[in-house]
């Protein structure tokens, strides 16, 4: 599946996307996500995603953001599950990187947008999370341009045993002319 934003299309995540994860794993990418990840978890990590892509099982799906004009692979969108929510409700959480050459672009915020579409159309849970640390500014500007409701902080480990401080965001999924409670 493909889908189309105004300025990038997300693309399921494949095994041609390791160079891609390799280069959002960047230091400058990767301080508010507790530093960059040895080659063996990133390995890890592009296995988990090309599996997750590969299995529509309603568990989550990761994509490469490309732009739309050229079909260049400038990031990483998805959502999986989460069970562990603040509010003992299962939902999907989403999480999002766009390469350093290309911020400030809106190119996230269209990503997530469409990335929510899809798990809008999964129907499998009401809401779509998002946990950006509270100092992160453009990820939470995301969660406000793509019209997530903030909900406060909560305290987590991420990665385990990097104590953080998050913004909660959460987005309705239920389809605005469909009926509640999805």
């Amino acid at each position: 599946m493909e889908t189309t934003g105004a300025a990038v299309r997300i693309e399921p995540w494949s095994e041609s996307d390791l160079a891609l994860l390799r280069a959002a794993n960047a230091p400058e990418l990767m301080t508010e996500l507790g530093g960059p990840e040895t080659e063996e978890k990133v390995l890890a990590r592009h296995r988990r995603y090309v599996a997750l892509s590969a299995n529509p099982s309603g568990k989550g799906r990761m994509y490469a953001i490309v732009l739309a004009a050229t079909g260049e692979r400038v990031g990483t969108v998805g959502f999986w599950e989460q069970t562990a929510t603040s509010d003992g409700q299962a939902a999907y959480e989403a999480g999002w990187g766009v390469l350093t050459p290309f911020q400030g672009r809106g190119l996230a915020s269209a990503a997530t947008r469409l990335v929510a579409g899809v798990a809008r159309a999964e129907g499998r849970f009401r809401y779509l999370l998002a946990y950006p640390k509270v100092t992160n500014a453009a990820s939470n500007a995301v969660c406000r341009k793509v019209g997530f409701e903030l909900r406060g902080e909560v305290g987590f480990e991420y990665p385990p045993g990097n104590p953080v401080r998050s913004n909660e965001w959460r987005l309705d999924l239920r389809p605005e002319d469909g009926p509640p409670g999805v």
